[in-house]
Protein backbone atom coordinates (compact mmCIF):
# COMPACT_ATOMS: atom_id res chain seq x y z
CA UNK A 1 0.00 0.00 0.00
CA UNK A 2 1.19 3.51 -0.75
CA UNK A 3 1.93 5.72 2.24
CA UNK A 4 -0.54 8.34 1.02
CA UNK A 5 -3.35 5.80 1.31
CA UNK A 6 -2.21 4.16 4.51
CA UNK A 7 -4.34 4.96 7.58
CA UNK A 8 -3.01 7.10 10.41
CA UNK A 9 -4.25 6.98 13.99
CA UNK A 10 -3.80 9.94 16.32
CA UNK A 11 -5.20 9.30 19.78
CA UNK A 12 -8.71 7.89 19.32
CA UNK A 13 -9.14 9.05 15.72
CA UNK A 14 -8.08 7.09 12.62
CA UNK A 15 -7.81 8.83 9.27
CA UNK A 16 -8.47 6.50 6.33
CA UNK A 17 -5.59 8.07 4.41
CA UNK A 18 -3.07 10.89 4.72
CA UNK A 19 -4.94 13.31 2.43
CA UNK A 20 -6.30 16.42 4.17
CA UNK A 21 -8.53 19.11 2.72
CA UNK A 22 -6.86 22.24 4.02
CA UNK A 23 -9.02 24.90 5.70
CA UNK A 24 -9.95 27.45 3.04
CA UNK A 25 -12.24 30.42 3.57
CA UNK A 26 -15.39 30.34 1.46
CA UNK A 27 -16.69 33.81 2.38
CA UNK A 28 -20.22 32.42 2.10
CA UNK A 29 -21.72 32.96 5.55
CA UNK A 30 -24.19 35.42 7.01
CA UNK A 31 -23.69 36.27 10.69
CA UNK A 32 -21.27 33.37 10.90
CA UNK A 33 -23.75 30.67 9.92
CA UNK A 34 -22.75 27.73 7.74
CA UNK A 35 -25.00 27.26 4.73
CA UNK A 36 -25.93 24.73 2.06
CA UNK A 37 -22.83 25.90 0.22
CA UNK A 38 -20.65 24.56 3.03
CA UNK A 39 -22.57 21.28 3.17
CA UNK A 40 -22.21 20.65 -0.55
CA UNK A 41 -18.65 21.99 -0.82
CA UNK A 42 -17.31 19.99 2.12
CA UNK A 43 -19.55 16.99 1.53
CA UNK A 44 -18.26 16.52 -1.99
CA UNK A 45 -14.70 16.28 -0.63
CA UNK A 46 -15.80 13.55 1.79
CA UNK A 47 -17.47 11.64 -1.04
CA UNK A 48 -14.27 12.28 -2.99
CA UNK A 49 -12.24 10.27 -0.50
CA UNK A 50 -10.31 12.70 1.70
CA UNK A 51 -9.17 11.37 5.07
CA UNK A 52 -9.58 14.62 7.01
CA UNK A 53 -11.53 17.73 6.10
CA UNK A 54 -10.84 20.87 8.14
CA UNK A 55 -13.44 23.59 7.94
CA UNK A 56 -12.23 27.06 7.13
CA UNK A 57 -11.01 29.58 9.69
CA UNK A 58 -14.02 29.83 11.96
CA UNK A 59 -14.21 33.03 13.97
CA UNK A 60 -14.39 32.67 17.74
CA UNK A 61 -16.04 36.09 17.99
CA UNK A 62 -17.71 38.54 15.59
CA UNK A 63 -14.73 40.90 15.83
CA UNK A 64 -12.44 37.97 15.00
CA UNK A 65 -13.82 37.54 11.49
CA UNK A 66 -11.62 38.33 8.51
CA UNK A 67 -14.71 39.59 6.73
CA UNK A 68 -18.42 39.89 7.45
CA UNK A 69 -18.85 36.81 5.22
CA UNK A 70 -16.75 34.51 7.42
CA UNK A 71 -17.86 31.30 9.08
CA UNK A 72 -18.29 31.63 12.84
CA UNK A 73 -18.53 29.52 15.97
CA UNK A 74 -19.18 32.22 18.57
CA UNK A 75 -22.83 31.31 19.13
CA UNK A 76 -24.66 28.15 20.12
CA UNK A 77 -26.99 28.96 17.24
CA UNK A 78 -24.17 28.02 14.86
CA UNK A 79 -24.07 24.43 16.15
CA UNK A 80 -27.07 22.80 14.36
CA UNK A 81 -25.85 23.42 10.80
CA UNK A 82 -22.27 22.56 11.74
CA UNK A 83 -23.60 19.31 13.22
CA UNK A 84 -25.37 18.52 9.96
CA UNK A 85 -22.09 19.00 8.11
CA UNK A 86 -19.98 16.89 10.48
CA UNK A 87 -22.61 14.15 10.35
CA UNK A 88 -22.44 14.02 6.56
CA UNK A 89 -18.64 14.01 6.49
CA UNK A 90 -18.44 11.17 9.00
CA UNK A 91 -21.17 9.21 7.21
CA UNK A 92 -18.98 9.22 4.11
CA UNK A 93 -15.73 8.17 5.78
CA UNK A 94 -13.94 11.49 6.31
CA UNK A 95 -12.99 12.95 9.68
CA UNK A 96 -14.37 16.43 10.36
CA UNK A 97 -12.05 19.06 11.80
CA UNK A 98 -12.41 22.78 12.39
CA UNK A 99 -9.91 25.61 12.49
CA UNK A 100 -10.53 28.07 15.33
CA UNK A 101 -9.36 31.56 14.49
CA UNK A 102 -9.25 35.25 15.35
CA UNK A 103 -8.12 37.58 12.57
CA UNK A 104 -6.78 40.33 14.84
CA UNK A 105 -5.57 43.34 12.88
CA UNK A 106 -6.41 41.60 9.58
CA UNK A 107 -10.14 41.60 10.43
CA UNK A 108 -12.91 43.81 9.03
CA UNK A 109 -12.06 43.45 5.36
CA UNK A 110 -14.11 42.84 2.23
CA UNK A 111 -14.16 39.34 0.82
CA UNK A 112 -11.52 38.83 -1.89
CA UNK A 113 -13.92 39.06 -4.83
CA UNK A 114 -15.31 42.27 -3.33
CA UNK A 115 -11.86 43.85 -3.28
CA UNK A 116 -10.36 42.59 -0.02
CA UNK A 117 -9.74 46.07 1.40
CA UNK A 118 -10.19 47.08 5.02
CA UNK A 119 -13.69 48.23 5.95
CA UNK A 120 -13.52 51.05 8.49
CA UNK A 121 -15.98 51.55 11.30
CA UNK A 122 -17.34 54.59 9.48
CA UNK A 123 -18.17 52.38 6.49
CA UNK A 124 -19.84 49.58 8.41
CA UNK A 125 -16.82 47.62 9.63
CA UNK A 126 -15.56 47.19 13.16
CA UNK A 127 -12.53 48.17 15.21
CA UNK A 128 -9.77 45.63 14.80
CA UNK A 129 -7.61 44.26 17.61
CA UNK A 130 -3.95 43.34 17.89
CA UNK A 131 -1.02 43.08 20.25
CA UNK A 132 0.07 46.60 19.29
CA UNK A 133 -1.44 49.52 17.41
CA UNK A 134 0.33 48.66 14.13
CA UNK A 135 -1.80 48.21 10.97
CA UNK A 136 -1.11 45.43 8.46
CA UNK A 137 -1.10 47.82 5.50
CA UNK A 138 0.25 51.34 5.68
CA UNK A 139 -2.74 53.67 5.56
CA UNK A 140 -5.16 51.24 7.19
CA UNK A 141 -6.75 52.13 10.50
CA UNK A 142 -4.51 50.87 13.30
CA UNK A 143 -5.85 48.10 15.51
CA UNK A 144 -6.64 48.66 19.16
CA UNK A 145 -3.88 47.22 21.32
CA UNK A 146 -5.49 44.55 23.48
CA UNK A 147 -5.77 45.28 27.18
CA UNK A 148 -5.48 42.58 29.84
CA UNK A 149 -9.27 42.31 29.84
CA UNK A 150 -9.27 41.99 26.06
CA UNK A 151 -6.71 39.19 26.20
CA UNK A 152 -8.82 37.37 28.77
CA UNK A 153 -11.83 37.66 26.44
CA UNK A 154 -9.83 36.16 23.56
CA UNK A 155 -8.87 33.18 25.72
CA UNK A 156 -12.44 32.74 26.92
CA UNK A 157 -13.73 32.92 23.35
CA UNK A 158 -11.33 30.17 22.20
CA UNK A 159 -12.42 28.01 25.14
CA UNK A 160 -16.12 28.50 24.36
CA UNK A 161 -15.50 27.80 20.66
CA UNK A 162 -13.82 24.50 21.56
CA UNK A 163 -16.87 23.49 23.58
CA UNK A 164 -19.14 24.30 20.63
CA UNK A 165 -16.86 22.39 18.25
CA UNK A 166 -17.23 19.32 20.44
CA UNK A 167 -20.99 19.75 20.60
CA UNK A 168 -21.13 20.05 16.81
CA UNK A 169 -19.39 16.70 16.37
CA UNK A 170 -15.92 17.73 15.26
CA UNK A 171 -13.16 15.22 16.02
CA UNK A 172 -10.16 17.48 15.35
CA UNK A 173 -9.47 21.09 16.34
CA UNK A 174 -6.78 23.17 14.68
CA UNK A 175 -5.80 26.41 16.42
CA UNK A 176 -4.89 29.03 13.83
CA UNK A 177 -1.63 30.71 14.83
CA UNK A 178 -0.44 31.49 11.30
CA UNK A 179 -0.97 33.73 8.28
CA UNK A 180 -0.70 36.98 10.18
CA UNK A 181 -3.82 36.50 12.28
CA UNK A 182 -4.08 37.37 15.96
CA UNK A 183 -2.07 34.59 17.61
CA UNK A 184 0.63 34.93 14.95
CA UNK A 185 0.63 38.69 15.53
CA UNK A 186 1.61 38.05 19.14
CA UNK A 187 4.40 35.68 18.05
CA UNK A 188 6.10 38.05 15.64
CA UNK A 189 8.31 40.97 16.73
CA UNK A 190 7.15 42.84 13.62
CA UNK A 191 3.59 43.17 14.93
CA UNK A 192 4.16 42.77 18.68
CA UNK A 193 5.86 45.75 20.32
CA UNK A 194 4.36 45.22 23.77
CA UNK A 195 6.44 45.79 26.89
CA UNK A 196 4.31 43.68 29.25
CA UNK A 197 4.27 39.92 29.84
CA UNK A 198 2.96 39.34 26.30
CA UNK A 199 5.74 41.12 24.43
CA UNK A 200 9.50 41.29 24.01
CA UNK A 201 11.11 37.92 24.70
CA UNK A 202 10.30 34.65 22.97
CA UNK A 203 8.69 33.43 26.18
CA UNK A 204 6.43 36.47 26.35
CA UNK A 205 5.49 36.51 22.67
CA UNK A 206 4.46 32.83 22.80
CA UNK A 207 2.55 33.24 26.06
CA UNK A 208 -0.89 33.95 24.58
CA UNK A 209 -0.78 30.93 22.26
CA UNK A 210 0.18 28.65 25.15
CA UNK A 211 -2.59 30.11 27.32
CA UNK A 212 -5.13 29.67 24.51
CA UNK A 213 -4.11 26.03 24.13
CA UNK A 214 -4.55 25.51 27.86
CA UNK A 215 -8.05 27.01 27.72
CA UNK A 216 -9.04 24.91 24.71
CA UNK A 217 -7.80 21.77 26.45
CA UNK A 218 -10.19 22.44 29.33
CA UNK A 219 -13.07 21.73 26.92
CA UNK A 220 -11.48 19.50 24.30
CA UNK A 221 -11.21 15.81 25.27
CA UNK A 222 -7.66 14.60 25.82
CA UNK A 223 -8.30 11.66 23.49
CA UNK A 224 -9.19 13.95 20.55
CA UNK A 225 -6.45 15.30 18.26
CA UNK A 226 -5.37 18.92 18.67
CA UNK A 227 -3.43 20.59 15.86
CA UNK A 228 -1.77 24.01 15.65
CA UNK A 229 -1.11 25.82 12.38
CA UNK A 230 2.08 27.88 12.46
CA UNK A 231 3.63 30.20 9.93
CA UNK A 232 7.12 28.74 10.25
CA UNK A 233 8.68 32.00 9.09
CA UNK A 234 7.50 35.52 8.30
CA UNK A 235 9.76 35.66 5.24
CA UNK A 236 10.71 39.14 6.45
CA UNK A 237 13.77 40.51 8.23
CA UNK A 238 13.27 40.90 11.96
CA UNK A 239 10.22 38.68 12.03
CA UNK A 240 9.30 35.24 13.35
CA UNK A 241 11.85 32.62 12.28
CA UNK A 242 12.03 28.94 11.42
CA UNK A 243 14.35 28.43 14.39
CA UNK A 244 11.73 29.89 16.74
CA UNK A 245 9.10 27.63 15.19
CA UNK A 246 11.19 24.57 15.98
CA UNK A 247 11.61 25.65 19.60
CA UNK A 248 7.90 26.44 19.92
CA UNK A 249 6.90 23.12 18.33
CA UNK A 250 8.99 21.29 20.90
CA UNK A 251 7.15 23.11 23.68
CA UNK A 252 3.77 22.40 22.11
CA UNK A 253 4.59 18.70 21.97
CA UNK A 254 5.16 18.63 25.73
CA UNK A 255 1.81 20.37 26.23
CA UNK A 256 -0.15 17.71 24.36
CA UNK A 257 -0.43 19.22 20.88
CA UNK A 258 -0.49 16.35 18.38
CA UNK A 259 0.54 17.94 15.08
CA UNK A 260 2.00 21.15 13.67
CA UNK A 261 0.46 22.26 10.39
CA UNK A 262 3.47 23.93 8.79
CA UNK A 263 2.60 26.95 6.68
CA UNK A 264 4.40 30.30 6.40
CA UNK A 265 4.02 34.02 5.80
CA UNK A 266 1.01 36.28 5.98
CA UNK A 267 2.28 38.56 8.77
CA UNK A 268 4.19 41.21 6.84
CA UNK A 269 2.92 43.00 3.75
CA UNK A 270 6.55 43.27 2.53
CA UNK A 271 7.23 39.51 2.81
CA UNK A 272 9.33 37.87 0.10
CA UNK A 273 8.21 34.26 -0.44
CA UNK A 274 10.21 32.05 -2.84
CA UNK A 275 7.34 30.10 -4.39
CA UNK A 276 7.94 26.66 -5.91
CA UNK A 277 6.18 23.28 -5.61
CA UNK A 278 6.34 22.15 -1.99
CA UNK A 279 8.13 25.30 -0.86
CA UNK A 280 7.05 24.83 2.77
CA UNK A 281 7.89 21.13 3.09
CA UNK A 282 11.33 21.93 4.50
CA UNK A 283 9.67 23.43 7.58
CA UNK A 284 7.54 20.37 8.19
CA UNK A 285 10.62 18.18 7.86
CA UNK A 286 12.78 20.28 10.19
CA UNK A 287 10.13 20.50 12.89
CA UNK A 288 9.34 16.78 12.68
CA UNK A 289 12.97 15.68 12.73
CA UNK A 290 14.14 18.05 15.46
CA UNK A 291 11.21 17.78 17.88
CA UNK A 292 9.55 14.44 17.17
CA UNK A 293 6.09 15.99 16.87
CA UNK A 294 3.92 14.99 13.91
CA UNK A 295 3.74 17.53 11.11
CA UNK A 296 1.76 18.20 7.97
CA UNK A 297 3.05 19.62 4.73
CA UNK A 298 1.09 22.19 2.75
CA UNK A 299 1.69 24.63 -0.10
CA UNK A 300 1.78 24.04 -3.88
CA UNK A 301 1.42 20.29 -3.46
CA UNK A 302 -0.71 19.19 -6.39
CA UNK A 303 0.24 15.65 -7.39
CA UNK A 304 -0.13 12.24 -5.80
CA UNK A 305 3.47 11.25 -6.52
CA UNK A 306 4.72 14.46 -4.94
CA UNK A 307 2.72 13.79 -1.78
CA UNK A 308 3.83 10.15 -1.69
CA UNK A 309 7.48 11.20 -1.85
CA UNK A 310 7.03 13.64 1.06
CA UNK A 311 5.68 10.83 3.20
CA UNK A 312 8.22 8.27 1.99
CA UNK A 313 11.08 10.57 2.95
CA UNK A 314 9.45 11.12 6.38
CA UNK A 315 9.21 14.85 5.88
CA UNK A 316 5.62 14.94 7.19
CA UNK A 317 2.85 12.68 8.47
CA UNK A 318 -0.09 14.25 6.64
CA UNK A 319 -0.34 16.20 3.40
CA UNK A 320 -2.72 19.14 3.18
CA UNK A 321 -4.18 19.96 -0.23
CA UNK A 322 -5.67 23.42 -0.65
CA UNK A 323 -6.19 24.77 -4.17
CA UNK A 324 -5.90 21.26 -5.61
CA UNK A 325 -8.91 20.30 -3.49
CA UNK A 326 -10.81 23.22 -4.97
CA UNK A 327 -9.88 22.19 -8.50
CA UNK A 328 -10.74 18.55 -7.98
CA UNK A 329 -13.14 17.46 -5.19
CA UNK A 330 -12.36 13.85 -6.12
CA UNK A 331 -8.60 14.21 -6.07
CA UNK A 332 -8.16 11.30 -3.62
CA UNK A 333 -10.01 8.90 -5.93
CA UNK A 334 -7.93 10.04 -8.88
CA UNK A 335 -4.72 9.90 -6.83
CA UNK A 336 -5.51 6.32 -5.82
CA UNK A 337 -5.74 5.29 -9.45
CA UNK A 338 -2.44 7.03 -10.17
CA UNK A 339 -0.71 5.21 -7.31
CA UNK A 340 -2.26 1.84 -8.11
CA UNK A 341 -4.51 1.72 -5.05
CA UNK A 342 -7.92 0.04 -5.23
CA UNK A 343 -9.91 2.25 -2.88
CA UNK A 344 -13.64 1.98 -2.34
CA UNK A 345 -15.70 4.46 -4.32
CA UNK A 346 -19.09 5.58 -3.04
CA UNK A 347 -21.68 2.99 -4.01
CA UNK A 348 -23.55 5.64 -5.99
CA UNK A 349 -20.45 6.23 -8.13
CA UNK A 350 -19.14 2.67 -8.35
CA UNK A 351 -20.23 2.22 -11.96
CA UNK A 352 -17.79 5.01 -12.90
CA UNK A 353 -14.89 3.35 -11.10
CA UNK A 354 -14.53 0.58 -13.68
CA UNK A 355 -12.18 -0.80 -14.74
CA UNK A 356 -10.90 -1.22 -11.20
CA UNK A 357 -7.31 -2.00 -10.34
CA UNK A 358 -7.14 -5.49 -8.84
Amino acid sequence: MSLLFSPLSIKNVTFRNRIVVSPMCQYSSEEGFASDWHLVHLGSRAVGGAGLIILEASAISPEGRISADDLGIWSNDHIPMLSRITGFLHEHGAIAGIQLAHAGRKASTLSPWKGGKQVTEANGGWKTLGPSAIPFYQGDDAPFALTDDGIEKVKADFKAAAQRALAAGFKVIEIHAAHGYLLHQFLSPLSNKRTDQYGGSFENRTRLLLEVIAEVQKEWPEENPLFVRLSATDWAEGGWTAEESIILAGILKTLGVDLIDCSSGGLAAHQQIPLFPGYQVEFAEAIKQQTGIRTSAVGLITEAAQAEEILKEQKADLVFFARQSLRDPYFPLHAATELGEDVRWPAQYDRAAKPRIK
